[in-house]
């Protein structure tokens, strides 16, 4: 019996696209309209790397009719959503996800609107399974937190999303305004790979640019473990208490040593941030979740679960398939069999409760049972 088969899932990770930028044009100011018109968007997210696999996608994923992989809902619901028994699946863009490397606050500010409106309206409101992270222009914390407030009360919003690449890590007070709105409107904050060393951010590897696709992504874990620090050691989860952080796309097996390392350091350390007043691996248990995809493939999958126990993946891990793109990961294949209440953790409650989804499907039992 397949996964599927069983029960829903809650996939934490799709990618939808605009077939091209003037899908935005009845949500941007005209003057908007024409600066992409003469020059583009001005977004890139890779340094100029190129991606893997078919132009980064699967290669069935690209719409008959035309168009990008991930600009079609139908092939999406037929392809994923339908096939894998998807409760809900979180929508988390593409090629809008670089908005906060831009140095026109106004012009980033503005595009983040018009993908927001342009997801709700084009992609949430067609299909009771999608909901959405909200993109945010970081550059101005406080137009990001008006952002917030003005698409957050929408129920297909379950998040604010940024990239992985920023100017600052994301513990730092400069991005309080943000943390505010996410509060007050109970929305997690979403990190998703990507924008390393693109645009207004710094190099994407402390040891600079790296000349392949395959090396940058290698870097990945690596700013997930500085914002993790950044937001333990600044004191982010004592002064917002309620926060909740998701980390997509950077890996999971990093985790339970990086924060033993974390512990340690504490131990020995702590005087310098006397604020922090439990052990750090304690603030991220309790405010941080992390995604399966991509999950790293040893030899031998049931040597995972070792690593799931110490990361205690019952709490903090959801699944994520990464659909469309090369690597997408199947429910099915992807993951050790694992014990059943942490299954089930993984592959719907926890995403359920901290994105404070609804139960909409209920589990049918295989007449077979």
């Amino acid at each position: 019996m397949t996964i599927h088969d069983r029960e829903p899932i809650i996939d934490c990770d799709l990618h939808q696209t605009t077939r091209s930028p003037k899908d935005l044009y009845p949500y941007l100011p005209r003057a908007y309209q024409e600066r992409i018109d003469l020059f583009g968007t001005g977004l890139s997210q890779r340094v100029g790397y190129p991606n893997g696999g078919d132009r980064g996608s699967r290669a069935d994923s690209w719409p008959e009719g035309g168009g990008p992989a991930g600009s079609d809902l139908d092939l999406l619901r037929s392809q994923h959503l339908d096939r894998y028994n998807v409760e809900y699946g979180i929508l988390l863009g593409q090629e809008y996800r670089p908005i906060p490397t831009l140095p026109d606050t106004d012009y980033a500010n503005a595009l983040a609107r018009a993908y927001n409106d342009w997801m709700i309206e084009h992609w949430i409101e067609q299909d009771a399974r999608l909901k959405g992270a909200a993109i945010v222009a970081t550059q101005e914390p406080k137009l990001a937190a008006a952002e917030i407030r003005r698409i957050g009360s929408h129920d297909g919003i379950i998040g604010v999303l940024v990239p992985n690449g920023a100017r600052y890590p994301y513990g730092q007070r400069f991005y309080d305004p943000i943390f505010e709105a996410c509060v007050e409107l109970d929305l997690p904050f979403v990190l998703h790979t990507g924008s390393e060393g693109a645009g207004m951010n710094g190099q994407p590897t402390p040891v600079g640019y790296p000349s392949y696709y395959i090396e940058l992504r290698q870097g990945r874990p690596l700013a997930y473990q500085s914002h993790l620090a950044s937001m333990v050691f600044e004191g982010l989860f004592e002064r917002y208490p309620t926060l909740k952080v998701v980390f997509i796309e950077g890996g999971f097996t990093w985790l339970p040593t990086y924060l033993w390392r974390l512990d340690a350091d504490w131990k020995a350390l702590g005087r310098e941030t006397p604020w922090v007043k439990r052990p750090p691996s304690e603030y991220v248990y309790d405010h941080c979740r992390f995604t399966t995809q991509p999950m790293e493939s040893p030899d031998n999958k049931q040597d995972l679960l070792t690593v799931l126990e110490w990361g205690r993946a019952e709490q903090t891990l959801l699944f994520a398939s990464d659909y469309p793109h090369f690597d997408f990961d199947s429910p099915e294949t992807s993951l050790p069999a694992m014990p059943e209440a942490m299954r089930r953790r993984v592959f719907s409650e926890n995403a359920r409760e901290v994105f404070k989804l609804p139960v909409r499907v209920q589990v049918v039992e295989s007449a077979t049972d």
